[in-house]
Parts: C-alpha cells; structure tokens; sequence
C-alpha cells in the first residue's frame, strides 16, 4: 500500500467512474483486469470478480471506487514507472468485457512518475 507521499498506481478519470457506476449496477462486484496481451486484451477488461481468476503473477495496482484493478505480472514490470489512468471513450468493450455493448469501452493511459514519486514507491515496497 502507498504510503502518505507515494501516488496511487492507478486513478481513473470521471468517464471511467461513470462506466464503471454503470457496469456495477448490473454486475455489483467486479474487476479490472490490464493484460499485455494482443487485441481486446490490450484494453482493460472488466469482469464479474466470481467469475475471472486472478493469476499467480498478477498484481494488485489498486482500487478504483472500490474495485479492485489488476495488471499481469510481466506488463507491471514493462509499466512499473508509470500510473495507470482508467479511462473510458466511446465505442465497443473486448468481447469478454462488461463494458462491451454499452456504447463506452474502457481505454488506459498512462502517466510517467516522477523520480520522487518512484522513491516513494520504492520504500513501500521495502
């Protein structure tokens, strides 16, 4: 967990709120899911938590609004500099994805740490 002078390692901006308000009151608990995998798992993927097994490697990079956000282990080490910013814009969710058929799709973006912020970090993990 960061602490008091580490960032979050993962914020959301209002559209992706606003999608993620949507999605819960049909699926109440949910998850996100970053791959770095090809095509719809290039996205973020939102599933029903009961139903997606987070993997071995995976990490926690935080909470949004109370739920929780994941990116595997090999992407982590690739954007372990960076903030990831869930987003949403309009168009069409990954196949497997809650977002798919509303209209919005979950997009990430991503902002580099600062060297401070990445000290800070680091001493959380230590």
């Amino acid at each position: 967990m960061p602490g008091s002078d580490a960032p979050p390692r993962v914020v959301a901006t209002e559209a992706a709120r606003r999608l993620l308000g949507e999605i819960r009151a049909d699926y109440p608990d949910i998850l996100i899911h970053q791959s770095g995998g090809c095509c719809d798992g290039s996205s973020p993927m939102c599933y029903p938590a009961n139903e997606f097994r987070v993997g071995a490697h995976d990490v926690k990079l935080g909470e949004v609004d109370g739920v929780s956000v994941y990116i595997s282990g090999p992407q982590f080490e690739v954007w372990r500099h960076t903030q990831l910013i869930l987003d949403s814009v309009p168009g069409r969710g990954g196949m497997f994805s809650l977002d798919n058929g509303r209209e919005q799709r979950f997009l990430a973006r991503a902002r580099t740490f600062t060297a401070r912020e990445l000290t800070a970090l680091d001493a959380c993990n230590d």
